[in-house]
């Protein structure tokens, strides 16, 4: 039976340090690396920071923008009805002769804005317009009616009616306000039409 002697070689100092040179060049290496690695986060968070600002400044603008242009629409809006209302109620037996826009007041503690008020000493007749008028916007209109001599004491002795005026409807919004004894307008075109029956009787706040 033969044994088999395997040598080793032998380390000495030398190659020690060798091995300990070449450890730390690989680990200076890998330091490298990661101040390299660091400082793309850092870059690509300042980045997303800088992308961040730039977006919230544009969702900023795009609100303003849509903001002028809901007012300027809503403007208009008014103004197409508000040039035929006089006409309409006058159709309806309602001598009115005076018109006012975005009459605003404030009544316990809460804003109001109504869009048009017609009048004639004695008759009032308050217009809620809308570009989609929805079942929310009429109910919220009945709600500001039922508080109106509250909100508008001047107007305490008078008749006042309501009427919404549209340029389409959702929801079954028509149906529900002349079901609630207001006049309905529908704007068409350049010039505006009520939209009840000839024999409507509306209902006095």
């Amino acid at each position: 039976m033969s044994i088999e002697v395997v040598q080793t070689e032998k380390l000495d100092f030398d190659k020690v340090w060798l091995m300990f040179q070449e450890t730390n060049r690989q680990m200076q290496e890998t330091d490298k690396k990661f101040q390299e690695t660091e400082k793309i986060v850092k870059e690509t968070s300042l980045q997303m920071k800088q992308t961040d600002l730039q977006m919230k400044q544009t969702d900023k603008k795009l609100k303003k923008l849509e903001q002028l242009f809901t007012s300027q629409w809503g403007k208009l809006m008014e103004s197409l009805v508000e040039g035929d209302i006089i006409k309409l109620l006058n159709q309806r037996g309602i001598a009115i002769n005076v018109t006012s826009t975005r009459i605003n007041a404030n009544y316990n503690g809460r804003q109001y804005e109504f869009d048009i008020i017609a009048e004639n000493g004695t008759d009032i007749v308050v217009v809620e317009v809308k570009t989609t008028l929805k079942p929310d916007d009429v109910k919220e209109f009945i709600e500001e009616l039922q508080e109106i001599k509250n909100v508008l004491p001047k107007y305490k002795n008078n008749n006042i009616f309501g009427a919404v005026a549209y340029l389409k409807e959702d929801g079954g919004a028509k149906k529900m306000a002349i079901n609630n004894k207001l006049f309905v307008i529908r704007a068409t075109g350049s010039s505006a039409s009520i939209e009840n029956k000839a024999d409507f009787i509306p209902k006095a706040w």
